[in-house]
């Protein structure tokens, strides 16, 4: 199958017109014109990454972050993004990326499902598309009440993670939670108007924290790598499911910090 036809069918999905305006998303390098035959599939275009694609002998690579998110002058060996470029192309790997219109009518959902979220509805609105409200995020309640503390255990099990850093009163009591996966300042605010006892989100810094704390909302960071690497899996099973004689590989997961 042809990358562009692949590309046809991804889009028929997640159209590039749900992609936030300051997006940059679609076929990034390479010949649209590809037989593809294998397609490796990660969060960032890594070197690694692109080592591993190369290991897999893929015909395509498709991440979900843009490698190719500001205007580049020059496409040469002297600069980290460009020799990423370089190495792509020159394997024969078309690389395309799917980021905010993936957030948008993908990664939202499925963050709610993995935690559980019932009564689940739009956290941030950003377009509506037949009809229907689409945006960043989900927020809905949880099964049962539960103190902050036992939220963080809850939520490092849903996501398989080892620890998750948290702003807030550990006894105090949280039921409606909101979910933004990867970078989730924004988010504070729209999810305190959606009522929200909790965040889990990524990306927060010292006073986004205590901000939000300070407007009643705990928020527990769960790392923007840790909210979003669920985005291989889910793309591993859309694929298989609507393309034929494609083998299709995940990136390892490789958390990119630890805590010492």
């Amino acid at each position: 199958m042809k990358c562009r036809e692949i590309i046809g069918i991804i889009e028929e999905t997640y159209p590039k017109t749900a992609a936030l305006s300051f997006d940059n998303v679609g076929l990034q390098a390479g010949r649209s014109e590809k037989e593809v035959e294998r397609i490796y599939l990660a969060l960032d275009a890594t070197e690694a990454v692109i080592r591993g694609a190369i290991a897999f002998h893929a015909d395509m690579l498709i991440t979900h972050h843009p490698l190719i998110f500001s205007p580049l002058k020059a496409v040469t060996d002297e600069d980290f993004v460009s020799r990423r470029i370089l190495e792509l192309i020159q394997n024969d790997i078309s690389y395309y990326a799917m980021h905010t219109n993936y957030d948008v009518l993908g990664m939202a959902d499925l963050a709610g499902r993995i935690l559980g979220l019932r009564d689940a509805r739009v956290l941030d609105v950003t377009a509506e598309i037949d009809g229907r409200e689409e945006g960043i995020g989900r927020v809905g309640g949880l099964e049962k009440s539960m103190p902050l503390r036992e939220c963080c255990s809850y939520i490092k099990d849903r996501l398989s993670l080892e620890h998750v850093k948290v702003f807030g009163d550990p006894d105090r009591e949280v039921r409606r939670l909101a979910v933004s996966p990867g970078s989730g300042k924004s988010a504070v605010a729209p999810a305190i108007a959606k009522e929200a006892d909790v965040l889990v989100t990524g990306d927060i810094g010292h006073h986004d924290g205590l901000d939000a704390w300070e407007q009643g909302l705990a928020v527990i960071d769960a790392g923007h790598y840790g909210t979003e690497y669920i985005f291989m899996e889910d793309m591993k099973h859309f694929l298989e499911n609507r393309i034929a004689g494609v083998e299709i590989m995940t990136a390892p997961v490789v958390h990119p910090f630890s805590v010492v």
